[in-house]
């Protein structure tokens, strides 16, 4: 195994959150004077950068603080409810037993985390919870949980659903891994080039034969 530590990110990733969280924005989107996500809409959604999202949504920039903190909250409520993405927490257990570390970097909110990974018999697994408010802010964090951990840029890999892990990862100058069961299209993530393009949990596995 080339990579001592593993970083995933959470919704999308590891958690199958993606109805969840357009049922949340549903909820919330008429308080802020915003429009509904139909469900036939996720897969044009799935194509778009954050910055595409929020400006398609039409959401203003000073809104999106607020509407994470209150999605968050909405979801805590319903979390015991929430079921990992198939496959991955068998993959995970083999996964750990690879690797020196195993963490989480997360926009979600470290109680959400650490109960759902409780639910589904994971926290053990798991070396340390980050999370940062701020949906561009992983980089920064990346890069400080590698110097935590005396780590070079090649001995670390964060996992992730998203464009903004792919380019945090690349920006922070760390390996990704981009996953194609979460969030964005496999088109628009394999555009960004990371370092690793996954379309199954078990495709995890390559890590350890490479």
């Amino acid at each position: 195994m080339i990579y001592r530590t593993v970083v995933f990110d959470f919704d999308g990733t590891i958690a199958d959150t993606l109805g969840e969280t357009r049922r949340i924005y549903n909820i919330l989107a008429p308080d802020y004077g915003l429009r509904e996500v139909s469900e036939h809409e996720l897969d044009h959604l799935r194509h778009l950068s954050l910055k595409e999202l929020v400006k398609h949504l039409k959401i203003p920039k000073w809104r999106v603080p607020a509407l994470i903190a209150r999605g968050t909250g909405l979801m805590r409520g319903n979390i015991d409810n929430l079921q990992l993405i198939p496959g991955v927490g068998e993959v995970l257990t083999e996964l750990r037993r690879h690797v020196k570390s195993f963490g989480i970097l997360t926009s979600n909110a470290t109680p959400n985390v650490d109960i759902f990974l409780r639910n589904h018999g994971l926290r053990s697994e798991f070396d340390f919870i980050s999370s940062t408010s701020k949906l561009t802010g992983k980089a920064k964090h990346l890069r400080a949980i590698r110097k935590t951990f005396s780590l070079q840029g090649p001995e670390m890999l964060y996992v992730g659903d998203e464009l903004r892990d792919v380019k945090a990862s690349q920006k922070a100058g760390i390996p990704v891994a981009a996953v194609t069961w979460g969030f964005n299209s496999r088109e628009s993530l394999a555009a960004e080039k990371p370092d690793h393009l996954f379309d199954s949990p078990a495709e995890f596995l390559e890590l350890i034969k490479s």
